[in-house]
């Protein structure tokens, strides 16, 4: 997400963190090239001229000249007005006092609507809601059987009536939902591969049928500025309430992110980072700029981990740190942890500092499945006392696992060297550590 952008802006931080002294020639000069990299990440043209001029303006305030490290001070400027452009805060959907309440879904065909549907659904019950799923797309053929299908993974109900109109169809379901005790009601609607009358009509009854609480536009981020004139569009029409960004796993410039908030003055809500169902992430301006800008976003990770890591295993694992006693099955259980945290690189991009990387370094995703295998061709007793793993075991594991004999070596190695620190560690080195982390440097 945001690779390329990322690391370009890191090049031109990396310069005006190195400038001595700040005046107004450098400050434009380094800006121009902010400005470039904008352009080239398919950010809108106005957009990236008022993102520049304001923070020029502050860039030549009297808090930078007057700073110690005024390099530094820009950079936090930029930072700042970068959350402003994104929407300052998080905003959320709008809830009924007098359930159900009605979320209405738009765009365009193919943005990811229907599975957005899903993953809204999946995540308004992790917050205690009790969702209906409405098929209300009836002219793509397989966009109903595809929602059924979605919602049978996730054990949420999906109303459709077959040969009615879509209006009806979304009519009927906030009944349904009334009779069957379903506090909130997603509406999936039909979309085009481009802007239509007949579409926006059919989706402007429906919106004047149920009268939602909330409209989302989702729009593919891929699309570049294509999303912006689009979400314009639909905005002009349906006057909807946020943006959903899809795709934004594979789009490497995020012009359509830094754009659409400010043109259609919109916020953001959602971001979809994959095509699982729990690929979802609420949008937080301030989370967003830190990742564009290399400083990562540890707040998001230690939440993915927080959902993920069974709080009582946690403690076991403590425990067993502690007294130097980690075996491999251990090991096997924590990484089986982190795979469900999404794809390394997605988890490893949170970290500050990843975009400093070089463009050519790629995440082998492939590693941490082949350690499971590794360690699942193991037998119970070589994974607690994986000392007793002599020549002939190695070259077993390594047949059974699919990889070779060396990668088993490293492997056993790594752990053996993990041991021996967790030992220097639980000889009082762990608590000294902790109060260095705690105490004030000198």
């Amino acid at each position: 997400m945001f690779e390329s952008l990322s690391q370009k802006l890191e090049l031109v931080f990396k310069k005006l963190r190195g400038e001595g002294k700040i005046t107004e020639a450098n400050v434009a000069e380094n800006l121009r090239e902010v400005r470039r990299v904008l352009l080239d990440a398919d950010v809108n043209y106005k957009v990236a001229k008022q993102f520049i001029d304001d923070v020029q303006k502050r860039a030549l305030g009297q808090e930078v000249l007057n700073s110690i490290t005024p390099g530094q001070q820009i950079v936090k400027i930029i930072f700042d007005e970068m959350v402003k452009l994104l929407g300052e805060s998080r905003a959320e959907i709008r809830t009924s006092q007098t359930p159900p309440t009605v979320v209405l879904i738009a765009g365009l065909q193919g943005s990811g609507k229907t599975t957005f549907a899903a993953k809204l659904a999946r995540y308004l019950r992790s917050k205690g809601s009790n969702p209906l799923l409405v098929a209300a797309d009836v002219h793509r053929p397989a966009a109903i059987d595809q929602l059924i299908m979605l919602g049978k993974q996730l054990e949420i109900p999906v109303y459709t009536e077959r040969g009615q109109s879509a209006v009806k169809i979304a009519a009927d379901s906030i009944n349904h939902a009334r009779q069957n005790v379903r506090d909130t009601v997603i509406i999936d609607t039909a979309g085009r591969l481009h802007v239509d009358e007949e579409m926006m009509q059919e989706v402007a009854s429906i919106k004047d049928s149920t009268k939602p609480h909330e409209i989302l536009f989702v729009v593919d981020a891929m699309t570049g500025q294509d999303a912006v004139n689009t979400a314009k569009a639909f905005h002009d029409r349906l006057n909807f309430d946020g943006v959903v960004l899809t795709k934004l796993d594979g789009d490497s410039r995020g012009g359509a992110a830094l754009s659409i908030r400010a043109v259609v003055q919109t916020p953001i809500k959602f971001i979809g980072i994959g095509e699982k169902l729990d690929a979802l992430e609420p949008f937080y301006p301030d989370r967003i700029a830190s990742r564009i800008l290399g400083m990562g976003d540890i707040v998001t990770l230690v939440e993915k981990a927080q959902e993920q890591f069974d709080g009582e295993k946690a403690s076991k694992l403590e425990e067993k740190l502690r007294k130097s006693q980690l075996t491999l099955e251990d090991f096997l259980e924590q990484l089986r942890e982190v795979k469900k945290m999404g794809p390394l690189s997605q988890v490893l991009e949170m970290l500050p500092g990843m975009n400093k990387l070089p463009s050519d370094v790629q995440v082998d995703e492939g590693a941490l499945v082949r350690i499971e295998a590794m360690i699942q061709s193991m037998t119970p007793e070589e994974r607690v006392r994986p000392s007793i793993i002599n020549g002939s075991r190695r070259r077993r594991i390594a047949l059974g696992s699919g990889t070779t004999v060396q990668e088993v070596n490293r492997l056993l190695k790594q752990f053996e060297e993990m041991q021996r620190m967790m030992k220097r560690l639980s000889k009082g080195g762990m608590r000294r550590a902790m109060q260095g982390m705690r105490s004030p440097a000198r």
